[in-house]
């Protein structure tokens, strides 16, 4: 048995301790966002916790325990049970606030879940006339009643909830937030057990107030959370924010800011801090928001998260920032105007995950020029980007991807070869065609696995002898510039097409007449390569790009294929008749052979037949097929001929 002397230390210490935190955390300022003050509350409660400790102590120890001690005593016993017993409720609170859980809790849900803090506080209160929790006999030896078990359970129902709100988030909580969060349970289940086992020890309130001391310097200091000689948060702090708000179904609105021209700014001024458009802006922003709702994810963005009523009035804030960007911004010496871009986005129903904020975040120089305010469609054309990226991404491990075939003919009607075509059937989005996750793909960086793709299924194909048995001489694979480009391409493309053990002329790759005018010796030099290892190359849809012509046919092509554009043009009109006809002749003269793409008529085939190209292709003939399909089709025309 401990004498009252240990008691006193522990109530006194545990004081200490809740001042010097209490005390810390007002000169820091953190006080302004809920689970700050439910965080003060908590260390408030345990400092009343502490001093009722080791005042008892004081007057417990009077062996005689006279009338006066008795009544401090009782009255300290009071003030303890009147206090602690809040103190599991709220830890559920603080930890429901943090996570975003507490968003789930409709008014009707909180009334259900405080009835246990409800009655345990009332029978706490009305102690004095009912002795349910505790008691004093005739001697004034305390003693514990039943309703102190009923205050151990609900508290110990309000911890458990804490540890399932805690557990359903671990996903949204930062790694020191879980660790300070796992420290406060372990450490005050530890304090507990304790109590219970020996009632002599006191070290309840210590262990509490140990814990809490854990959550202060891991929870309520959120320096890792904060952008750099800022109050405003980082990219991490809006990720695992936003997380937390879909993983419990919070509603909210995105305000995203992005500072057109803060590079130039920057070496206008040539400040060696750390961001100087947030040194200009910080205190228009605080003026229309609370500071926590600010977040800088990179040096040139700002995003404000709009809770509550607040998301109402997202369009009628972005109008009004807007505004005040058309104004000059006061620094120092300068006097300067900012190029702001705002978009907005609702949470859940546009924003659905984290990957797409950072999507959202990354896109405004990509897809957004022009305008000033995007919303709604500008937004939905992001986020079906951000869609396909994704979906190119699992393509692979999903088999999404499938190779089609278009035919390419002699002038005569005989086969020529075929085009490989890559096309995409995703299991969310459906079918995607080039046109639209080809771009994406380049961008994404994920193009080079789609091409290696592409050019491995061809060679598969020719391996197995069916396209040389039916007259397809040569199969056509298109290059993008990005795949051209990267570190050892030539030496990539001759091993694929020698593990197959294919021969290099039955492959023709094509480029674009854009890329090839991008840098004609770099693609002079792989074209000059790859045809001297045995490979045969076209230039694609040329007539649609701006390149010098001289420089064009300076490449060796083994032949040019016109666009479909200038033929259907050649329709139209006499001029463009004279396009066609000139752009044939030219090509002619130049000794290339002609393939025009796009021919959807007979009578097209006749304009051709009398321009006397080389070769034809186009829905006329058929449109890109299934492998499957256009075997059966090359099958059917080798038997008819």
């Amino acid at each position: 048995m401990f004498d009252y002397s240990f008691v006193f230390g522990v109530g006194l210490s545990s004081f200490l301790i809740c001042m010097v935190n209490l005390i810390y955390t007002f000169i820091q300022g953190r006080t302004d966002k809920t689970h700050n003050r439910i965080f003060i509350t908590l260390y408030i409660l345990l400092a009343v916790n502490a001093i009722t400790e080791f005042v008892s102590s004081i007057y417990a120890n009077d062996t005689t325990l006279s009338d006066e001690a008795q009544m401090v005593v009782q009255v300290c016993k009071y003030i303890y049970f009147a206090t602690h017993t809040v103190l599991c409720p709220l830890f559920f609170y603080y930890v429901s606030n943090i996570s975003f859980a507490s968003t789930r809790l409709s008014n009707i849900k909180m009334i259900i879940i405080s009835i246990p803090l409800f009655i345990t506080e009332l029978m706490a209160l009305t102690n004095p006339l009912t002795n349910f929790v505790w008691s004093f006999g005739d001697n004034g030896v305390y003693s514990r009643e039943w309703g102190l078990t009923l205050i151990y359970i609900a508290a110990a129902i309000y911890y458990i909830m804490a540890i399932v709100v805690l557990v359903d988030s671990w996903k949204v909580i930062s790694g020191k937030r879980k660790g300070a969060l796992i420290f406060f349970v372990v450490i005050v289940a530890a304090g507990v057990v304790i109590q219970l086992l020996d009632k002599s020890l006191h070290v309840e309130v210590l262990t509490e107030v140990l814990g809490l001391s854990g959550v202060m310097m891991s929870v309520e200091n959120e320096d890792e959370r904060l952008y750099p000689r800022t109050r405003f948060y980082n990219r991490e702090a809006i990720i695992l924010d936003l997380g937390g708000c879909l993983r419990h179904n919070r509603k909210l609105s995105i305000l995203m800011i992005h500072i057109n021209n803060y590079d130039m700014i920057s070496r206008l001024v040539e400040s060696g801090e750390t961001n100087v458009i947030i040194d200009m802006i910080s205190g228009y922003l605080t003026s229309v928001v609370k500071r926590y709702y600010v977040y800088v994810p990179e040096k040139a963005t700002v995003v404000i998260t709009l809770y509550d009523e607040m998301g109402e009035k997202a369009d009628e804030l972005a109008e009004e920032i807007l505004k005040r960007f058309d104004e000059a911004w006061e620094y120092k010496d300068y006097s300067i105007q900012l190029n702001a871009t705002v978009m907005v986005a609702d949470v859940p129903s546009q924003i659905k995950s984290t990957s797409e904020l950072i999507y959202m975040l990354e896109s405004h120089n990509r897809e957004l020029k022009g305008k000033r305010l995007y919303r709604d469609d500008d937004l939905s054309f992001i986020m079906r980007r951000q869609a396909i990226e994704e979906a190119i991404s699992r393509g692979f491990s999903e088999n999404s991807y499938e190779v089609y075939y278009q035919p390419t003919y002699n002038l005569d009607g005989s086969l020529h070869g075929a085009e490989a075509l890559i096309r995409m059937n995703d299991k969310e989005l459906g079918k995607l065609y080039p046109d639209e996750f080809i771009p994406v793909a380049e961008r994404s960086g994920l193009i080079d696995d789609i091409d290696d793709f592409v050019l491995e299924e061809v060679c598969k194909f020719i391996k197995t002898g069916v396209p040389a048995r039916y007259g397809v001489g040569n199969i056509n694979v298109n290059l993008s510039v990005q795949q051209c480009m990267r570190p050892g391409f030539i030496e990539d493309v001759t091993s694929i097409v020698e593990k197959y053990g294919v021969k290099k002329k039955c492959i023709n790759f094509e480029i674009t007449e854009s890329i090839a005018a991008g840098d004609y010796e770099i693609f002079g030099r792989i074209i000059s390569s790859l045809k001297k290892a045995g490979f045969m190359f076209s230039m694609d849809d040329y007539g649609t790009g701006y390149s010098n012509v001289s420089s064009v046919f300076s490449l060796d092509f083994d032949i040019i294929k016109i666009d479909k554009s200038i033929l259907w043009g050649a329709e139209k009109n006499e001029l463009g008749m004279t396009i066609l006809e000139n752009t044939i002749r030219m090509i002619q003269q130049m000794k290339r052979k002609i393939l025009v793409e796009g021919v959807e008529t007979l009578e097209q085939v006749r304009l051709l037949e009398r321009l006397k190209v080389d070769y034809l292709q186009g829905y006329y003939f058929s449109r890109p097929i299934p492998k499957n399909d256009f075997v059966k089709l090359i099958s059917i025309e080798k038997a008819r001929k």
